[in-house]
């Protein structure tokens, strides 16, 4: 993998000062919006012909695992908004005009199918509600599954004033992606806002439109635990210094501290390179074609399902060991700790099942 432009210390210093004021308000800052348009964050996957980064997919999944270790809202927001402009390879060309002129462009939406699409002259009907749609506060558009008369389902991609969104997101965690329902009520939509999400109905030549889309999303969240749990264990390194520092532990407790944190980061960093070697091999070997091995790719949903269970085991054992600021909601572990079980709820991450090495 080549070596990818990261954010600045600059920018780092930023987005994490502005962190708890994000937090605060349910969505983020000015200032944190203005950074992620200036470097075209939310288009990561888009070519650089319709002004976006263009990234190679393990280029992308490297910067977004830094982002969440920047911060847990940060990285989440720009996964799925990015993961939502991708879009742009399946839509047609007229509503790709219609939506991506403008430089700060950034989809949200959900893929529940909880909506109803009814055949009308030149279009459709649309009826639903979706919840969890990341980004709301700052989305230029919705995009949503709807189920088709045929029962089969299709997206829909909708105007953000053609939405009402419903202020909803409550949870303990991840407050700043703002991750609102949104409801559209007998919206008439022409027929090319309808899409699909699917190798065969790609419209533009690059890889990443073709790479399938269940490892796609697998691969991009698990690299924001990943990059949650570093960050974690580096506020748990200056933390357990401190104590030790102010010599708040016996000797005993402090090398079971120490020790504990260096099985865990070394843990962390073998499950990365295992990955990240199942998503490159993959990559490297399919983008050319355009296909992809089916070995490789259950290896790599096996690797980004490993990964995610063994940092949230981690995470959840070095926790005690915080003292009372792992429990200061104020604090930059607690909302660590916070953003990580949060985002550990997402149905693509949530172990109904324990994972199998048979691939």
């Amino acid at each position: 993998m080549k070596t990818l432009s990261l954010p600045t210390r600059e920018y780092i210093d930023i987005l994490q000062a502005q962190s708890p004021l994000a937090e605060q308000a349910g969505c983020f800052t000015t200032e944190q919006l203005n950074i992620i348009y200036k470097e075209k964050w939310f288009n990561i996957y888009v070519p650089q012909s319709f002004g976006g980064l263009g990234l190679e997919f393990p280029e992308a999944i490297q910067l977004l695992e830094h982002f969440a270790w920047i911060d847990g809202s940060l990285g989440w927001a720009v996964t799925l908004g990015s993961g939502a402009n991708l879009f742009i390879g399946y839509l047609h060309s007229n509503i790709v005009s219609l939506f991506f002129n403008d430089p700060q462009v950034c989809l949200a939406g959900s893929g529940a199918s909880t909506g109803k699409a009814e055949r009308a002259d030149g279009g459709y009907i649309i009826n639903g509600k979706w919840k969890y749609a990341t980004g709301s506060a700052h989305a230029t558009a919705f995009t949503a599954n709807c189920i088709l008369a045929d029962n089969t389902t299709g997206s829909f991609i909708f105007k953000a004033d053609e939405v009402a969104i419903e202020y909803d997101w409550n949870s303990m965690g991840m407050k700043a992606t703002g991750s609102h329902s949104f409801v559209v009520k007998d919206l008439f939509v022409p027929n090319e806002r309808l899409f699909y999400i699917d190798a065969a109905h790609a419209v533009l030549p690059d890889a990443i439109f073709y790479f399938p889309f269940m490892q796609f999303a697998e691969a991009t969240l698990a690299a924001n635990i990943a990059g949650m749990a570093g960050h974690f264990t580096d506020e748990c390194r200056r933390i357990f210094e401190d104590r030790i520092r102010n010599k708040t532990l016996a000797v005993e407790q402090s090398s079971e501290m120490l020790e504990f944190l260096g099985r865990s980061i070394s843990i962390i960093e073998k499950n990365r390179d295992v990955f990240y070697d199942a998503l490159c091999e993959l990559w490297h070997l399919g983008k050319h074609e355009k296909n992809w091995d089916i070995y490789l790719l259950n290896r790599l949903s096996f690797a980004s399902k490993k990964m995610v269970r063994e940092l949230l085991r981690i995470v959840s054992q070095l926790y005690p060991y915080c003292g009372m600021e792992g429990a200061d909601q104020g604090s930059t572990l607690n909302r660590i700790w916070r953003d990580i079980h949060t985002a550990s709820q997402h149905q693509l991450i949530t172990f109904k099942q324990p994972i199998s090495a048979n691939i």
